[in-house]
């Protein structure tokens, strides 16, 4: 696994101190080969022990095999850490472009797998799964994931609640009970609207999922359970398609794992198909 995958795949689980490393790690890949561990302990305000600590519990012999691993990583991605192949030039051809972005793609679903364990997604589809409504909520361009997995939800015959509006979302938590879940799709997990909705939520008994990008975030730290997204690249509007790559990935495997989990749900998906194609079809 890349070292930087790594480090993000096992942040969750490390201590205050040690995320402070990885996160300065992430934030600073490209600089990292001119600091040594004194500086880097230093620029932290933390020992030198703990930096050696850090990438010895990551699986290397010490922090210059950490560095010369992640220096590695970025020589063969390119100058920047978080990039896929290099980004195109004006003078790339269309086959060039498109085969840049599908490479970028399938790398960003990849880091998506690796920073999701089998064991969380498989909570998460049972946890929805067994949820008497599931609420489903996000704002902006988040709504329009949410109202798109609301949509499939529903065709699973599942009592789905679902709005884009922040009022209308406070309103609907009148019918929040015990064992009801709430997927929160927001990609940065800062906005507070859904923050605090989702603490009146979990105070009213029900469990809430978070999506988001695999960062350190407000909605995610308090989540019952979240998805993480990884899409990183230095051109933002590249960075936004692998995103809702990766998203779309992740999100397609948790449906099939529902269709799977519920034979009545699997049924009942057919029966919505049917009913929708005669609609069309009069």
């Amino acid at each position: 696994m890349p070292p930087l995958v790594k480090i993000r795949s096992e942040r969750d689980h490390m201590s205050a101190i040690e995320r402070r490393i990885a996160d300065f790690i992430l934030d600073n890949a490209h600089l990292l080969r001119d600091y040594s561990s004194q500086q880097l302990a230093s620029a932290l305000g933390i020992s030198q022990s703990s930096v050696v600590k850090f990438s010895q519990k990551l699986g290397f012999k010490g922090y210059p095999d950490l560095k010369y691993s992640i220096g590695e990583a970025i020589a063969r991605a390119g100058s920047d850490p978080h990039s896929r192949p290099p980004a195109p030039e004006a003078a790339d051809g269309f086959s060039q472009i498109a085969e840049r972005l599908r490479a970028s793609k399938a790398a960003a679903e990849e880091e998506t797998w690796l920073a999701n364990p089998q064991a969380d997604i498989e909570a998460i589809v049972q946890l929805i799964d067994g949820a008497p409504k599931v609420f489903v909520y996000g704002l902006g361009d988040d709504g329009l994931y949410a109202r798109e997995f609301a949509m499939r939800l529903s065709l699973l015959g599942m009592l789905t609640v679902h709005h884009a509006d922040p009022i209308l979302m406070m309103a609907n938590l009148s019918a929040a009970r015990p064992g009801d879940a709430m997927l929160v799709f927001s990609e940065f997990g800062k906005l507070p609207q859904l923050f605090q909705l989702s603490r009146q939520f979990q105070d009213m008994g029900g469990k809430v999922v978070s999506i988001t990008r695999h960062s350190a975030n407000p909605l995610r730290a308090h989540a019952d359970a979240s998805l993480v997204l990884c899409a990183h690249d230095p051109a933002p509007h590249v960075a936004q398609l692998l995103y809702r790559s990766s998203l779309q990935s992740l999100l397609d495997v948790v449906f099939v794992l529902l269709c799977h989990a519920n034979p009545d749900r699997h049924r009942q998906l057919g029966v919505n198909l049917e009913r929708i194609e005669h609609l069309i079809d009069s």
